[in-house]
Parts: C-alpha cells; sequence; structure tokens
C-alpha cells in the first residue's frame, strides 16, 4: 500500500488535531512554507507566509504530499536548492543500528540484515526505562524517516510494525517487550515520545513528519491494546510532537528568513572550521526553543552547545 500523506492531513483535521500540529511553540504563531515550491499558488504559500489549515484542506487538501508523491522537478528543484535528498530505508537501519551498536556495546541487536531479532536484551546497567528515555535527535529531519519508518521514502511503500527501524520504532517495541499493563505502556511510550527530537527547515517536509508521529503512535495503540487514541491522548502527544519536532535554519539556531539573503549561502570548509571564532549571524527572528520534559522547563536549542555541554 502506498502511503498518502494529504489523506491522513485530512483526518488529522476532523480530529481538530492539524491547527495544533502547525504550531511554532517558539512563535507562538504557525510554521512557515519556507519554500518557493508553492509560490505560484499565491501569496498566501510564499516562502515566509504561515501554513494554515484552510491552505491544505478542502479544495487544497492535496497540495502538500509525501516526497514519493512529488512532482520529479520539484524533487530535483528542491534537492538544488535545500539539498534535500531521499534516505534509503537500509541505509536509516543502518545509521540507526551504528548508534545501537554504540549505547548497547554490541551490534544486531535490533535486527540482522533487517529481520528483527527474537527479543531486545538489557544489561542490569543498561536497563529497557534508559533506552527508552535516552535523548535522540535527526537533524534535517525531513519527513523524518530515521524517527519512524512507516514507509519507504523512496516509493511510499508502507511498512509492517514489526519490520519498522526508525528510533522512536524501536523505543516503541521495547515498550512492548516489558510491559504488561496499558498505563504503564501508555507511561512509557509518552516518554519515547519525550525523548526522541527532530528538526526541519522546510514547513511542508516538517507537517509531514509531525504527521507521521502521531500516525504512529496511533497505530502502535491500536495494535497492541486494540483501541484508538482518546481526543486527550491524541492532544497530549501532538503537544509533545510539536515541542520536539521544530522548524529550525541549523545555521543560525532560528527560524526560517531572519534574512532571505541567507536562503542560497553556501557554506565552505573555511566557513565550517571557524564557524565558532566568527561573530554570530544577526538576525530579526527569535532562537528556536525547545522543551526538556525530565526538567519541565523550555530552554534555546543554542543553550544546549554552551560551556562545553
Amino acid at each position: 500500500m502506498i502511503i498518502g500523506i494529504q489523506d491522513e492531513i485530512l483526518r488529522i483535521h476532523s480530529l481538530k488535531l492539524l491547527d495544533k500540529l502547525l504550531k511554532d511553540k517558539t512563535t507562538k504563531t504557525n510554521i512557515l512554507w519556507a519554500t518557493d515550491a508553492y509560490n505560484a499558488l499565491g501569496a498566501d504559500y510564499q516562502r515566509d507566509k504561515e501554513i494554515t489549515s484552510p491552505l491544505i484542506t478542502g479544495p487544497c487538501s492535496g497540495i502538500i504530499k509525501n516526497r514519493a508523491r512529488k512532482a520529479l522537478e520539484q524533487q530535483s528543484e528542491r534537492t538544488r536548492q535545500r539539498a534535500e535528498v531521499f534516505t534509503p530505508l537500509w541505509i536509516c537501519n543502518k545509521m540507526n543500528n551504528y548508534a545501537d551498536e554504540a549505547w548497547f556495546g554490541r551490534p544486531d541487536v535490533f535486527n540482522i540484515a533487517g529481520a528483527p531479532t527474537e527479543k531486545v536484551i538489557f544489561s542490569e546497567k543498561q536497563s529497557w526505562k534508559k533506552y527508552v528515555d535516552s535523548r535522540r535527535l535527526e537533524i534535517t529531519c525531513g519527513e523524518a524517516p530515521y524517527l519512524v519508518s512507516r514507509y519507504d521514502v523512496s516509493t511510499g511503500e508502507s511498512i509492517r510494525l514489526e519490520n519498522r527501524i526508525g528510533i522512536l520504532d524501536r523505543k516503541i517495541r521495547v515498550v512492548n517487550e516489558n510491559t504488561d499493563s496499558e498505563s504503564e505502556w501508555v507511561k512509557w511510550v509518552t516518554r519515547a515520545f519525550q525523548s526522541t527530537y527532530g528538526y526541519e527547515f522546510q514547513g511542508d517536509n516538517l507537517l509531514i513528519a509531525r504527521v507521521n508521529l502521531l500516525m504512529t503512535y496511533e497505530e502502535y495503540l491500536t495494535e497492541r491494546w486494540r483501541r484508538k487514541p482518546t481526543p486527550r491522548e491524541y492532544l497530549a502527544i501532538a503537544n509533545i510532537i510539536t515541542w520536539n519536532l521544530w522548524q529550525m535554519d541549523g545555521l543560525t539556531g532560528t527560524i526560517p528568513y531572519c534574512k532571505a539573503a541567507e536562503e542560497y549561502h553556501q557554506m565552505t570548509m573555511h566557513d565550517w572550521l571557524t564557524k565558532d571564532q566568527e561573530k554570530p549571524l544577526e538576525t530579526t527572528q527569535p532562537h528556536c526553543r525547545i522543551y526538556d520534559w525530565r526538567g519541565e522547563a523550555s530552554l534555546e536549542y543554542l543553550e544546549m552547545f554552551e560551556r562545553g555541554k
């Protein structure tokens, strides 16, 4: 089955969650388009405009598509301007496997050549709860294939739950294998979402990523407990998702389009080697804020890099 993200956006809209998924926690407004791909649709679709529900629902419901359904010419243009590329599923799996090999101290924890292992084994020092709480970040996440692998981004083909290889998929698998009660399952899956982060420049990609995480929660809950989330559960998870997947220019730590001139800036090797010694770029936008769920406080993303943290 081919995943069609526009159908799921419509379904979310019927649950009155779309407006929440469009929010930007830093500015208290909506995320921006931050791409020229929709310019021809009018003034409301310019890169520095907010994405609102009416612009992507009703007669406009087919505007946002996941990468596999985008026109080839748009893929090419976005690759040229923003270095936007898709990562095949097998590469996502290998990279996540390498990260887990470093955490566990051994290889082939979750799968071997793509085939799931029987069960994830933890030592006393590396408990399953510590794994669920371990913070993971996907930079420039696009549709978030490293976090949740609902479908193969290169083909759009859906992937069965037992074969998913995303970071959040792995955390939920661990919760599935180590909890017996529904209340404990909900608690630890919620913590899994709270410890999984990603940022993205382009607003349409970010919305798709947020939708993918929300649908992931619904799919695993339905599979395990044979029910859909309650309205309260949807809203709680959506709130976590809108904090943890945010819109940001990774070079400045700010909302895209602080300066229009920066859109096509090409970093050189000298830029990368000296960026910590140079004066920070001036900006008219606030620095992006994220949330520390264990500390119960928000902080600027760039604060994490101060004082050697």
